[in-house]
């Protein structure tokens, strides 16, 4: 078996794949100087667009260009229609869990997953029992991480399902391809992207509560300090409604209304892009000025859809993440079409002893955490790092799991040198509603330095337009 990682546009034997020949046979008759000048326009347009994404930490609150690289990474049919199918799987299991645990609980009592890692989890809302949400769907939208290792499996990396972003980004890549390379979607059947607000949107109406005939949606943003809020207001945009900010809406006889030029306007679903903590200072921290007092009597009022609900952290937290397959087989009774990367839960004592003699070949991530922020990539850390980790494990073992190390797959990218391999992974976005939809794709992300596994924005990496074959 190889040792290198598996390559999405060459074989082992350095012929091109079959799905990327197209490709391939363009940019060997483009002329260099040709390419060099469409990567400069890309950029050009990004800047003028404004697609910018704040990196929070040294340089507190500094706007950075997500870098964009014009070689797509291009998905055949037949994976592709293996993918969605996981998909699928994957987000109905979890809705039924968040359903499940904030009702019943039958999957504690069964015993499938441990009760203290529900009630002792900081994400898990007390305050969420026993309500009913619109359909009994708690994650609207989700973004999966995908990655791709060994001889090509696809394997789920984690889950997002509290306010997963970087859909702005599937969408603008696709766009700027578009525009730059018509020839190119000329010759190929590249499945469509562009209808995903479209997609978002009705499936936010048809959670609106008490079957409203015209529900008024609105997204809900923090505001523009926040990191993402260009993707909050680019969506509110393509979908054609309102952005609010907290100071926007009000609530009166549980009942949210919009506060506009032409008087009060009733708001039946929030498209929230806030933290749970933030959202109502009556409810959850009093301190917050971004969320709107009363707002979760409303909810729980049934007066108002939260998408997504509150509570739903509780789902993407890593060390939930082990038992989704297992959610799969006792909530569907099917058995998981994509499989989890093994992982070790460091509370339970024989595998946090594992991981402690073996730090220097794993990654050990914090069950909170995001972003690529407060992980230790073994393979690449320094004996201090891995003693500090050391320490750090021992004093709270319940807060990391721990993961081989994957060689996630590479696909060229444009380099200082040139074309060269980076490693990347794949985001979709599956919409649930009154049924689960996804667009054809999601965000590729890439890890731009040479050898890092890392490919979040705001550790360095960028992003490539991905390509599902008809």
């Amino acid at each position: 078996m190889s040792s290198l990682p598996y390559d999405e546009m060459r074989t082992d034997a350095g012929e091109v794949r079959a799905h990327y020949a197209p490709f391939a046979d363009w940019i060997a008759r483009t002329p260099p100087a040709r390419i060099a000048q469409k990567r400069d326009e890309a950029e050009r347009a990004f800047h003028r667009v404004g697609i910018t994404f704040a990196v929070y930490g040294e340089d507190l609150g500094e706007e950075r260009l997500i870098p964009f690289d014009i070689v797509p990474r291009i998905v055949p049919a037949d994976e592709w229609s293996k993918l969605e199918r996981g998909l699928k799987q994957r987000v109905q299991a979890l809705n039924a869990f968040l359903d499940d645990i904030y009702h019943a609980q039958a999957i504690c009592a069964a015993g499938v997953v441990p009760r203290e890692c529900v009630s002792d989890n900081a994400q898990y809302r007390p305050e969420m029992q026993g309500m009913k949400v619109p359909g009994g769907i708690y994650a609207h939208v989700a973004g999966v991480d995908v990655v791709r290792a060994g001889v090509g499996e696809y394997f789920v990396l984690e889950d997002n399902l509290r306010v997963p972003s970087g859909v702005s980004y599937m969408l603008e890549n696709r766009k700027m391809m578009m525009r730059l390379f018509p020839e190119l979607f000329a010759t190929q059947s590249i499945r469509p992207v562009q209808h995903y607000p479209d997609l978002l949107l009705e499936n936010l109406r048809g959670m609106s509560p008490l079957e409203e005939e015209d529900p008024t949606v609105a997204v809900l943003t923090p505001g523009a300090h926040n990191s993402a809020y260009f993707e909050h207001a680019f969506l509110a945009q393509q979908m054609g409604v309102e952005l609010v900010e907290g100071q926007d809406l009000f609530v009166q006889n549980d009942t949210v209304y919009m506060r506009t030029t032409r008087g009060p306007q009733r708001v039946h679903v929030i498209y929230r892009r806030v933290d749970d903590d933030f959202l109502d200072p009556l409810a959850f921290r009093p301190d917050s000025m971004l969320g709107v007092p009363g707002l979760f009597a409303a909810y729980r009022a049934g007066r108002v859809t939260l998408a997504n609900a509150i509570g739903t952290g509780v789902a993407d937290d890593k060390s939930i993440y082990p038992y989704v397959p297992d959610m799969i087989r006792f909530y569907l009774s099917e058995e998981p079409v994509l499989n989890n990367v093994h992982t070790y839960l460091l509370r339970r004592p024989d595998e946090c002893e594992y991981v402690l003699a073996n730090l220097e070949h794993l990654v050990v991530k914090e069950v909170h955490g995001a972003g690529g922020y407060g992980m230790l990539i073994g393979p690449a850390s320094t004996a201090a790092e891995r003693d500090d980790f050391r320490a750090r494990i021992r004093a709270k073992p319940d807060g990391y799991i721990a993961q081989p190390t994957l060689s996630l797959s590479t696909c060229p990218t444009f380099a200082a040198s040139g074309l060269a391999p980076r490693h990347i992974d794949l985001r979709p976005y599956v919409l649930s509603g009154k049924t689960v939809t996804l667009v054809p794709g999601g965000l590729t992300r890439v890890a731009l330095n040479e050898g890092s596994l890392v490919v979040n924005s705001s550790q360095g990496g960028g992003t490539k337009d991905t390509w599902v074959l008809a």
